[in-house]
């Protein structure tokens, strides 16, 4: 992924455009709109490194594999994804995800983006859970990365909006802001042992405060190139990592725990631009 992006790199500096021209406004513009209105916030200007590299940010790459997926006949049935209901209609996906997590009718739960692409593509395309497709969710290089970081891209500027009309919704998200709040595990700690007060580090690295909405609308920016990772991740995992740092129960991926914790966070960015997809370090 990273080669592809350093080949078409001198082509696209050389006509003078971002390797990648998407819809009306650039990750990068969108976390600058962040920095000028937080000019006091360590969090959000420790990513200035992230701001010089987002124009080539390898995910970007991601976007381009995903829409070719998203689009092109597959699985037993041989169909795209082009019907699939994301809660705005069949195929449409311009502000889809910042609406996410939501209650769809048609399975009677509230799904994030992960748990509605492995609806779709075992009940459109006709996948098994255990083909590979479905199954393995993390990596740039996997399907499911791929398609999240396109679908996702859909919504890069527009204000995180989660849907609260439905009582489980609602519900979701009250679950999620306990889940929040609670210390467990050996370490005592809980998501807000991190994430509640200014200035909170791990070694050199400023941590977001939940209070802060320009903060925590970057921290919940995801997917992203994690460039520790030097891969591209997603919201759940995201939530796993964050897990294994408290060094409480694995939570598992699509589970309604983990649906419900990703329903508190998104309200509390509520409002506020999503960066898809950031860079991350």
């Amino acid at each position: 992924m990273i080669k592809k992006a350093l080949l078409a790199l001198p082509v696209a500096l050389a006509i003078g455009i971002s390797a990648h021209a998407d819809t009306t406004k650039n990750p990068e513009d969108v976390l600058q709109g962040l920095l000028d209105t937080n000019k006091s916030s360590k969090y959000l200007w420790q990513s200035e490194q992230n701001l010089m590299m987002m124009a080539d940010n390898p995910a970007l790459w991601t976007i381009d594999d995903g829409k070719e997926l998203f689009h092109t006949p597959r699985g037993p049935k041989n169909v795209s994804l082009e019907t699939c209901d994301f809660g705005k209609g069949p195929g449409v996906l311009k502000g889809a995800y910042v609406e996410m997590p939501r209650y769809f009718a048609d399975t009677g739960k509230v799904m994030d983006l992960e748990t509605r692409l492995v609806h779709c593509m075992m009940t459109i395309q006709g996948f098994p859970k255990d083909d590979p497709a479905v199954k393995q969710r993390h990596g740039a290089t996997s399907d499911h990365m791929k398609l999240q970081t396109y679908i996702a891209s859909e919504s890069n500027g527009m204000p995180w909006n989660p849907s609260l009309k439905h009582p489980l919704e609602k519900a979701m998200r009250d679950a999620g802001e306990q889940m929040f709040y609670r210390r467990a595990g050996k370490l005592d700690f809980s998501c807000a042992t991190c994430h509640s007060r200014d200035g909170k580090q791990i070694r050199a690295s400023v941590l977001p405060n939940l209070n802060q909405q320009g903060e925590w609308s970057k921290a919940i920016s995801w997917p992203a190139f994690r460039v520790g990772h030097q891969d591209v991740r997603s919201t759940q995992h995201r939530v796993r990592g964050c897990y294994w740092q408290m060094r409480q129960g694995q939570i598992v991926a699509g589970s309604d725990a983990s649906i419900a914790i990703i329903s508190f966070w998104t309200d509390a960015a509520r409002g506020q631009p999503a960066i898809l997809p950031d860079m991350k370090r």
